[in-house]
């Protein structure tokens, strides 16, 4: 008897979602997203702003997207595509039509109620091995904020609060005091 095997997804399947599916293709597989509610908006888009104002005013080449935006880590693998809730690119070669292709310097994971692991470890592991540079996860239940920056291959951590101002370890003079966001 033969065993059943899994379906595995490419880049042309994710292409061709329609447009009102969310989703993301890891390792062959969709990873079907509830559409965001208020407060992972709200935190979206004041740290969307925070870091734009921020880029803007030093006239920086690094650019902020917020979810959805395409992510192939990795160019060569057709099997996985990411929409995390904030990327920062600051090699312009890696934006295209569709999104990125290759590792952003910072991404920002807001968790959402129903699946906090596919964040803390899914993810965790994807951006690791990608060599992402930092890593944020915010979780507005806890109100903590864990932050991954890349040490000699691998992450190290630190935890903050939302009483906290976190420094952006890919910039030398970059503070978020998360009292001052309007959450």
């Amino acid at each position: 008897m033969a065993l059943s095997q899994e379906k595995l997804y490419t880049s042309e399947d994710y292409w061709n979602l329609p447009e009102d599916v969310r989703a993301e293709l890891i390792d062959g597989q969709f990873y079907y997203q509830a559409v965001p509610g208020r407060i992972h908006q709200t935190i979206s888009g004041e740290l969307h702003t925070v870091i734009n104002n921020y880029i803007k005013s030093r006239k920086g080449s690094c650019r902020v997207f917020a979810a959805p935006f395409a992510v192939k880590l990795f160019e060569d693998d057709n099997r996985t595509i990411v929409e995390p809730d904030i990327s920062v690119i600051c090699d312009p070669g890696k934006l295209t039509d569709r999104g990125c292709t290759g590792a952003p310097d910072w991404i920002i994971e807001i968790i959402p109620p129903g699946n906090p692991g596919h964040d803390f470890i899914h993810k965790l592991n994807l951006y690791a091995k990608a060599s992402v540079r930092e890593y944020w996860i915010v979780d507005p239940r806890s109100h903590n904020i864990l932050v991954y920056y890349l040490e000699q291959k691998d992450f190290g951590v630190k935890v903050y609060t939302f009483q906290d101002s976190i420094k952006v370890n890919i910039y030398d003079d970059f503070w978020i005091d998360f009292q001052d966001l309007d959450l």
